[in-house]
């Protein structure tokens, strides 16, 4: 090496390396410990994973932002003006900044969904009147899986509104076709052995409400009752408080025909 090599050139980029990994990990601990307390008192599993998916990103975003400080750092240390460099990528990102108005659009889009709880990975939407399981969330784009297997893919600045099936609990309105001649008293009790059975389900998250009748014609009056059950589950609950019914239908000889049960989601 020549007399006029400076051994600052190898050390000096190491330390602010070293530096910046240290900084970003202690970083890294004050924000998943900040943040994770909610985690752990909150119950509610989508509450989890937004706040998780809010600890990504602000992570990911202080990663980018002590490397570049870090970089024009090293830049500094060869002697290389950071200043004009800065002043470039001003001009150059003011260019940019026109040629990808639809990428910055989706980006924002994409940070005010996450900030926003609209959604998060694993929840179940209905986005154009498209419902499927969110599959991915990006800052450019969602991707929604429907039951059949289709994937919608979508631009986050296209998204003006969203339902969100997976935020609460589910009510369930079913009416009961019952024949006129069969009591109140026995449509208690037959609600009361169906519930015993329902409340088994974990799905299931409060007893069953009997709202009493809701229509009446010259064989049948219609009963209604209220079922609430976990976000999601609303067919799988449908179809064991049918099977128990019907059950119940039949020990006590109970038939309607030309009846059905109706579901209807409030």
């Amino acid at each position: 090496m020549g007399k006029n090599f400076n051994f600052a050139y190898l050390y000096l980029p190491v330390i602010y390396i070293a530096i910046a990994l240290i900084i970003y990990l202690v970083l890294a601990k004050i924000v998943d410990k900040a943040l994770k307390v909610k985690i752990r008192t909150n119950e509610k599993t989508f509450q989890r994973k937004r706040q998780q998916t809010i600890i990504n990103l602000i992570k990911s975003i202080i990663k980018y932002i002590i490397a570049i400080i870090t970089f024009l750092a090293i830049l500094n240390v060869y002697g290389i003006k950071t200043t004009s460099i800065i002043a470039s990528l001003g001009i150059a990102g003011a260019i940019l900044g026109l040629a990808f108005q639809d990428t910055i659009k989706n980006l924002l889009a994409g940070i005010a969904i996450i900030f926003d709880n609209h959604y998060m990975q694993g929840d179940v939407v209905t986005i154009k009147g498209f419902r499927g399981e969110v599959i991915e969330l990006g800052l450019q784009t969602t991707k929604l899986k429907a039951y059949n297997g289709e994937v919608m893919i979508i631009n986050n600045s296209c998204i003006t509104s969203v339902i969100n099936h997976s935020m609460f609990n589910t009510n369930l309105y079913l009416e009961l076709p019952i024949p006129k001649d069969v009591s109140v008293e026995l449509v208690e009790k037959i609600i009361g052995n169906v519930n015993k059975k329902m409340q088994k389900l974990k799905e299931v998250t409060k007893d069953i409400e009997l709202l009493g009748i809701e229509s009446l014609n010259a064989n049948n009056y219609k009963y209604k009752v209220l079922i609430e059950c976990l976000a999601e589950s609303e067919f799988m609950v449908n179809r064991k408080f049918m099977a128990y019914l019907k059950s119940e239908y039949e020990l006590n000889k109970i038939t309607v025909p030309g009846e059905y049960l109706e579901v209807n989601k409030k």
